[in-house]
């Protein structure tokens, strides 16, 4: 099987276009971590960020421009963790340790991080535009594990993708917010759960 072209990085995770840019969207994340979305205004991202009043409707005129603009800055921060996975023909190995690394990281340091893109997730159910955006990022993610998982071996990669990317997804998502949130797993026990259900992944029958 020959091995799948490198996917392109999706536009939206390019840097942002300028230092401003970043810093409207980083105060919004952690303003949706800490108070949710009823707590995100422009208004509120002027304050906390120091700027001056409209500065961020500058940048993004309206509620969707800023809750797009907060969900791709949570993929460009989010991307940067795997992008070691990108080397030629990493082993098997690089994809556990990286795995359980961004795991943990996104349980632990980067929990605001996770909590605001969780909070953006719910709200995609109910606003198109932004459900747009998240498909389009998430189709990112997934393309990069099924160039890995490709390499790793699996005969179906697209499809391990989508199960390997639901793992983790759930993992992060029962210890997060739900109830798993009394027991944050370690980077080691991560990893052992991750070879575990590769194993299983990588060599089930194909029916």
């Amino acid at each position: 099987m020959s091995t799948p072209p490198a996917p392109p990085v999706p536009p939206a995770l390019a840097a942002p276009a300028s230092p401003r840019a970043a810093l409207i969207a980083d105060t919004a994340i952690a303003l949706i971590a800490e108070r949710g979305l009823r707590g995100l205004t422009h208004r509120a991202v002027d304050e906390a960020a120091g700027l001056p009043t409209g500065s961020t409707s500058n940048h993004a005129r309206t509620r969707a421009a800023l809750l797009a603009a907060a969900l791709t800055r949570i993929a460009e921060r989010e991307h940067a963790d795997f992008r070691p996975l990108q080397e030629e023909n990493p082993p098997l190995e690089l994809l556990l340790e990286v795995t359980a690394t961004g795991v943990h990281q996104a349980l632990t340091d980067g929990l605001p991080l996770t909590l605001a893109r969780l909070e953006l997730a719910l709200e995609a159910t109910r606003r198109p535009e932004l459900r747009t955006v998240y498909d389009r990022l998430g189709a990112g993610f997934r393309a990069l594990a099924a160039r890995l998982l490709a390499r790793a071996g699996s005969a179906e990669p697209e499809r391990d993708a989508r199960g390997f990317v639901r793992w983790c997804e759930g993992v992060i998502f029962d210890s997060a917010a739900g109830a798993g949130h009394g027991h944050i797993p370690t980077p080691a026990e991560l990893r052992a759960e991750a070879a575990r259900y590769l194993a299983v992944l990588l060599g089930e029958p194909r029916s």
